[in-house]
């Protein structure tokens, strides 16, 4: 009696840690390539939907929220891949419980995203950086054409010694702050309200940096500068001081706030990336433990 004997070639790794990191690698590598795609072709898309003409584009709000939303899509696409790719390349476990072959994928996908987030946030940083804020180059590139990097604090000295129309420029109240004027007028036109605009401005830098505003000293003192150099009323000068402050304070809230915000929403597309990546990483174990019956893959049951 003839007996069939049924050779079976299983491949085993005998420096089998449990985590194949050339697996991982791969997968966190195009993960993270994958991203920096998908952020260049939403930095396009993003840029070309705003518009500087009113009533057209998208508005500031609709902009923030699609673009963390975005984000998180880029996220979930690209560590699906990534995930994806770590657990299907990874060699198939022999001998192992069903469960622990579902864990050890899960944890392929999760340290592929974990490479991968390591990788976007050192080598990619800048890349992605300059195509998620290309306006804000191309303003830095401009200002860097002119020779010198622009304070946002100098907008706002500007519009402090913004003259009215018709008026000249006179030392309307004595004090210390118009004697200052004064011999700087005397000293050079140009040059003095160079001087005048420069002692200003470093006032309202020192006393903006805790987010307080100019301290009751520092602002009667700027009153003061900006009624000498303009030739205002001391009411309109306190008038124009009191609304470039609120200003200010107002664009530090939303700018505080714009960063509270994006910072939810990358939170939120780590999660869902690690999440995805995971998932995607037990889907591809499956496929590579399963069986092709002709040109049909069957998974592997969990």
């Amino acid at each position: 009696m003839d007996t069939a004997v049924e050779i079976v070639d299983v491949h085993t790794d005998a420096t089998d840690t449990g985590a194949s990191w050339p697996a991982i690698a791969a997968g966190a590598v195009a993960a993270a390539a994958l991203t920096l795609v998908l952020v260049a072709l939403g930095a396009g898309l993003g840029l070309s939907s705003i518009s500087p003409w009113s009533d057209s584009g998208v508005s500031a709000s609709t902009f923030e929220i699609g673009t963390g939303i975005y984000l998180v899509v880029v996220a979930v696409i690209s560590s699906a891949i990534g995930g994806y790719l770590a657990g299907r390349l990874r060699t198939k476990w022999v001998g192992l419980h069903s469960n622990e072959v579902f864990f050890r994928d899960t944890a392929h996908g999760f340290l592929a995203w974990a490479f991968a987030t390591l990788i976007c946030a050192t080598t990619l940083a800048s890349a992605t950086s300059y195509l998620a804020n290309g306006a804000a180059a191309g303003v830095a590139g401009a200002s860097a054409q002119a020779g010198r990097a622009v304070n946002p604090s100098e907008i706002y000295v500007d519009k402090l010694f913004r003259p009215l129309p018709g008026t000249q420029p006179a030392a309307a109240n004595p004090g210390p702050a118009a004697d200052n004027v004064a011999a700087s007028n005397a000293a050079g036109g140009a040059a003095g309200a160079f001087q005048t605009r420069a002692e200003v401005l470093r006032l309202w830098t020192a006393d903006f940096r805790n987010g307080e505003g100019l301290t009751p000293s520092d602002r009667t003192y700027v009153a003061q500068l900006v009624a000498a150099r303009t030739g205002m009323s001391q009411a309109d000068v306190e008038k124009r001081v009191d609304q470039v402050v609120a200003e200010a304070k107002t664009a530090a809230d939303n700018a505080r706030r714009g960063a509270a915000h994006l910072s939810f929403w990358l939170t939120a597309a780590l999660l869902f990336g690690a999440f995805a990546a995971s998932l995607a990483a037990a889907e591809g174990g499956m496929l590579r433990d399963g069986r092709w019956n002709d040109r049909v893959l069957t998974p592997r049951a969990i």
